[in-house]
């Protein structure tokens, strides 16, 4: 009966994705309850994705997201593929309903990293990283008030992912910088400017990065080579609007870049 439930919650979450429509909340029979039950959900959504799992999110690893979304603690989501682009690509904007542009370090894995008993330490979840990346994520919710279903729905609302922009690998120099201190400077061109730190993810990007490996290790999840892991916002998240070119400069670890399509 829970599977049924679950995959019912995702069946209604992936029609209101793929439709640019929302509800307030999930018909109360098929809610989940619990995170696991909305990961559970989640789960069933990646099922309708016609390529393999590109990645993985992480949604409320700063203290202004989790303000954003009304929750205390980080979410883990899914990056399907189809809704990846590259540096310098449109992205369709269409009915998104939280208007928001984040900027995000991202690693890319060089080996699976497998479920197990004890926790991973951030020195061996860093060996099995290929590499670092700039990148920007335009997130969403199916949710009419996304700040008020709480965070067993907003799991199973794959953690309001949405679409995501990858830029190119940072040198690898990257492993002896302070990733903490890192500064990051953000723009919506031609109206608004922003700074970030690599501190407002959960403390360290790196951190964040062990944290959606020892969630998912909680879940039986192998985090699989060639996965592209997004840490969360380093900044407040710049509202956007259709036809705006958002760019995220990470200084030496590089530059990423999107405009925005029409509604």
């Amino acid at each position: 009966m829970k599977a049924e439930r679950m995959q019912r919650a995702a069946d209604i979450v992936w029609q209101l994705w793929q439709s640019g429509s929302r509800i307030d909340q999930l018909p109360a029979a098929v809610r989940p309850a619990t995170r696991a039950e909305g990961y559970a959900a989640q789960a069933r959504l990646q099922a309708r994705s016609p390529a393999p799992l590109f990645g993985w999110k992480i949604a409320a690893t700063s203290k202004a997201g989790q303000a954003h979304i009304a929750v205390d603690g980080p979410l883990a989501g899914r990056l399907l593929r189809e809704r990846v682009f590259e540096s310098g690509d449109e992205v369709p904007f269409g009915a998104n309903h939280m208007r928001v542009a984040e900027a995000e370090f991202a690693f890319r894995m060089a080996v699976d990293v497998a479920p197990r008993d004890s926790p991973y330490d951030v020195p061996e979840v860093l060996e099995a990283v290929e590499s670092l990346h700039p990148a920007i994520e335009v997130p969403d919710s199916r949710f009419n008030d996304f700040t008020a279903v709480g965070a067993p729905q907003l799991i199973a609302d794959n953690a309001c992912a949405h679409y995501f922009v990858l830029g190119a690998a940072a040198p690898p120099a990257w492993r002896s910088l302070d990733l903490a201190a890192h500064a990051v400077a953000g723009e919506v061109v031609g109206r608004a400017r922003r700074d970030g730190i690599g501190a407002n993810v959960l403390g360290d990007p790196r951190v964040a990065l062990t944290w959606l490996v020892n969630e998912l290790s909680g879940l039986g999840i192998t985090l699989r080579e060639g996965a592209v892991v997004t840490t969360g916002t380093c900044l407040v998240p710049f509202e956007i609007q259709p036809l705006d070119f958002v760019a995220m400069d990470f200084g030496v670890l590089g530059r990423v870049e999107t405009r925005l399509g029409a509604r």
